[in-house]
């Protein structure tokens, strides 16, 4: 019986958990359309996003593309398939390992640091003092920044996706003696708009869950200072688990829609 209660009270847990969030990004979409509009809060986040998370996700991007091409040459060397590495790099980075693992970075960084930031504000009652000045505290920190990641995550994946492609014709250049343009020539000549596109706007929604949980877990803290460091961690795990699950989704999706 005390298994069967704590089941059933963990499952309790997750269904409030699940409304909670769902509410949560309700009020997002229906704040994001009514006026005052915080233009100026929102390419500052967009700023903080997007400018201070580059040199992270540009060095993870680069290395990721040395160390696919340092581990797969020698298996397609063993083969005689060398030939194939920039189309094999560039389809995989592109398609899945760019975007999941530049958003799991991002998750880390940016999840954590809004959940901080938004939670501190919530013990200190930095958030009730807006509400009784006549401020929108929910447009002005909530909006803003699930905006800001939703329209920065994307770039940043992109942006990381080129280092990577340049890491991997770097290893290329000194192993094969491969040129910038038979490298990149290979490299989109294998890709097509089916690999692209939903690439691409997989990404717009990893951004988007990974600001909406940042700014549900520091929006709702609770319990103090303690809870500030509570509210991040669980932040970048949930928004982590996020990711994986709209990944999936995305390839599921996909597989279905080329598969009619």
């Amino acid at each position: 019986m005390p298994k069967t209660s704590t089941i059933f009270r963990k499952a309790g847990d997750f269904l409030q958990l699940t409304g909670e969030l769902t509410g949560f990004a309700g009020r997002f979409f229906i704040e994001t359309w009514k006026s005052p509009y915080e233009f100026e809060e929102l390419f500052r986040q967009c700023y903080r996003v997007g400018n201070r998370s580059f040199p992270l996700v540009g060095l993870t991007g680069f290395i990721i593309g040395l160390v696919l091409t340092l581990q797969t040459r020698p298996t397609l060397q063993e083969f005689g398939a060398v030939s194939w590495m920039p189309s094999m790099v560039g389809i995989s980075i592109i398609r899945e390992i760019g975007p999941v693992i530049i958003a799991l970075i991002c998750a880390g960084r940016i999840a954590s640091g809004i959940g901080a930031e938004l939670g501190s504000m919530k013990v200190t009652e930095q958030i009730d003092a807006m509400e009784v000045s006549g401020t929108n505290p929910f447009k002005f920190l909530v909006v803003t920044r699930i905006m800001a990641t939703t329209l920065m995550i994307p770039l940043l994946v992109i942006l990381g996706d080129v280092l990577a492609l340049y890491g991997s014709f770097l290893i290329e250049n000194i192993k094969g003696n491969v040129s910038f343009y038979l490298y990149f020539s290979q490299v989109f000549r294998s890709l097509e708009f089916s690999d692209l596109i939903p690439a691409t706007l997989k990404t717009f929604f990893f951004g988007f869950a990974i600001g909406l949980i940042g700014c549900f877990k520091g929006y709702n803290c609770k319990g103090g200072t303690a809870g500030v460091g509570v509210a991040a961690n669980t932040a970048v795990v949930m928004a982590s688990i996020f990711i994986f699950v709209l990944d999936f989704v995305a390839v599921l999706v996909t597989d279905i829609f080329y598969g009619l």
